[in-house]
């Protein structure tokens, strides 16, 4: 009798452990991939699940539900995940490996992209006819979801609904050579010149994750979230405490390392721990 007691105890605490295993498990894989995609020529919202996309009604930033519809990835076409953003804010100068010797700035330094500059994942980045210098910027870029103004840094967690790849191509020569322009309007944020995709991460350590671009299959560049000058929610923190942040507003949060120029024909790829892989083949205009 003792030792069956013994062997029920033994089987109840080993089920207790597999549990606990389980949970953990599941606590740290609770990542909910949300992905705009084109099925039969309409665009729709969903879940993506391995190869499945689990479609949603409702809004993105609001109330949604699943349909009980699903869809093959392999025939969907991604889009980029926030269909017509407010505002694209991109931070300068927020990696150490990127300013080199240069002294961080005090504050997040954020600039303006235009929302036309919003491109697809696996859609051509096009350069324009006269660009002569046009650069890849792998980014984690924020999505905000709640209505941000005057929030603490601990606030800040709660406005921001993920994060998703995206690439702040810049054309270095109207960006700083001798003829620059006055605003970086076209450097930043010219056609095409905002890829983000392919999903966007919800409820994944965003100040915990490896980051590197790719131009055609070879690294160059790689760093870590974690070395963020101004992390995410500093930075909507500051922010919100001028200018107020709504749902769909993105925040590219800067680059790292050295940037080298595209040409038509390259395939660049931002892959983003978690998030996945942003890939863009480059055209000429």
């Amino acid at each position: 009798m003792k030792r069956d007691l013994t062997t029920r105890r033994e089987l109840l605490g080993a089920a207790a452990l597999a549990s606990t295993a389980t949970a953990s498990a599941q606590g740290r894989s609770g990542v909910t991939k949300y992905v705009r995609y084109r099925y039969q020529n309409q665009d729709r919202l969903g879940i993506l699940d391995g190869d499945t996309i689990r479609e949603l009604r409702g809004e993105l930033f609001g109330q949604h539900s699943e349909t009980g519809a699903k869809h093959a990835l392999k025939q969907s076409k991604l889009l980029a995940p926030v269909a017509k953003p407010g505002i694209i804010w991109a931070l300068a100068g927020n990696y150490k490996s990127h300013i080199g010797n240069r002294p961080p700035a005090a504050h997040p330094e954020p600039f303006i992209k235009p929302p036309a500059s919003i491109q697809n994942p696996e859609d051509a980045i096009v350069i324009p006819k006269d660009a002569t210098d046009v650069h890849h910027e792998c980014e984690l870029v924020v999505v905000i979801g709640k209505k941000a103004s005057k929030v603490s840094v601990e606030q800040a967690r709660n406005c921001i609904f993920g994060v998703t790849c995206g690439n702040d191509v810049s054309e270095r020569q109207w960006q700083n050579g001798p003829k620059k322009d006055i605003q970086w309007w076209r450097a930043k944020g010219a056609d095409t010149f905002s890829p983000i995709g392919p999903v966007i991460a919800k409820g994944i350590d965003y100040h915990n994750l490896k980051i590197e671009c790719r131009l055609n299959g070879k690294t160059v560049q790689s760093d870590h979230t974690s070395h963020l000058i101004h992390d995410c929610h500093v930075t909507v923190s500051f922010m919100s405490q001028y200018v107020t942040l709504n749902p769909g507003d993105l925040i590219f949060t800067g680059t790292s390392g050295k940037t080298v120029a595209m040409k038509p024909g390259d395939i660049v790829e931002v892959d983003i721990e978690g998030i996945g892989i942003l890939k863009n083949k480059v055209v000429a205009g």
